[in-house]
């Protein structure tokens, strides 16, 4: 996700660091990217000069010290108090006024928010995967966010060629909130040997879906879907109806976590 939205940044004229702490996985993150120009330049979707361009907008680190911004999009684990120390951390590097993005699936931001230096400047910006593909972008407030924050994400993407959309934090927000029953209603009929992976995805196709839950469990990561499900079943109290599956925490101990894996409710080369 990370990778995708500096691609989208740099695209679009803006001069983009991508940072993670792990060395390996940022040099991972620069050939993914490479490839994904070249991907566009080979479909005609580019020029060559803006591959180039692009590029050069992009900085590749592993030194958090090189993370200086006006702007902060944080993709990381999907853990409140791992996302809340990296902000803390960016915070004591950064201006006063710089603008911090969660882009979570499913925490409550207001929870983030609220442990930041200045929570005012805190608010959700969660995009959607593949990022450079889908237009929709989720902008949440908490009622820290004040107004600069908000009109300035909302600028944001619309300058990224996305469309925003305005929402109070909530569990799930609106599309995560929505979306839980397509994944787990999916899930129980396989639970109850009603049908398999490959003929719920089918069906659900047939009839106008671009993409089955299995296969889009597996696009996302299984990793992320299952915690976006564990989340929102507890902030809501629990309601049995959205009770996570037991399939999908068995795909996550294995680590078969989908295309990001290379195995998941299918396998990939």
């Amino acid at each position: 996700m990370g990778s995708g939205i500096s691609q989208i940044a740099a695209q679009k004229g803006f001069h983009t660091i991508l940072y993670d702490v792990n060395k390996g996985l940022i040099e991972k993150a620069e050939a993914v990217l490479e490839a994904s120009l070249q991907q566009l330049l080979v479909k005609n979707k580019i020029t060559a000069i803006e591959k180039a361009d692009t590029l050069s907008r992009l900085r590749f680190t592993h030194d958090i010290n090189d993370c200086l911004a006006d702007i902060v999009i944080e993709a990381i684990v999907e853990k409140a108090s791992i996302k809340t120390a990296l902000f803390n951390q960016l915070a004591e590097l950064n201006h006063s006024d710089v603008i911090f993005a969660t882009n979570t699936s499913s925490l409550a931001v207001t929870d983030i928010a609220r442990q930041v230096m200045r929570p005012e400047r805190v608010a959700g910006m969660h995009f959607f995967n593949p990022a450079p593909v889908m237009k929709l972008v989720e902008v949440v407030s908490t009622p820290y966010s004040n107004e600069h924050t908000i009109q300035t994400i909302i600028e944001l993407a619309r300058q990224l060629g996305k469309t925003p959309v305005l929402c109070k934090d909530s569990p799930g927000f609106i599309v995560n909130h929505v979306a839980r029953p397509y994944y787990l209603e999916a899930l129980k009929l396989v639970e109850q040997g009603i049908g398999d992976y490959e003929t719920i995805d089918t069906l659900l196709e047939a009839t106008g879906f671009k993409m089955g839950p299995f296969r889009l469990m597996d696009l996302i990561g299984n990793d992320v879907n299952y915690a976006v499900s564990c989340s929102v079943y507890e902030q809501l109290g629990s309601p049995k109806r959205l009770r996570p599956s037991w399939l999908q925490k068995e795909r996550v101990d294995k680590q078969e976590l989908g295309r990001k894996t290379k195995k998941g409710y299918y396998g990939y080369e």
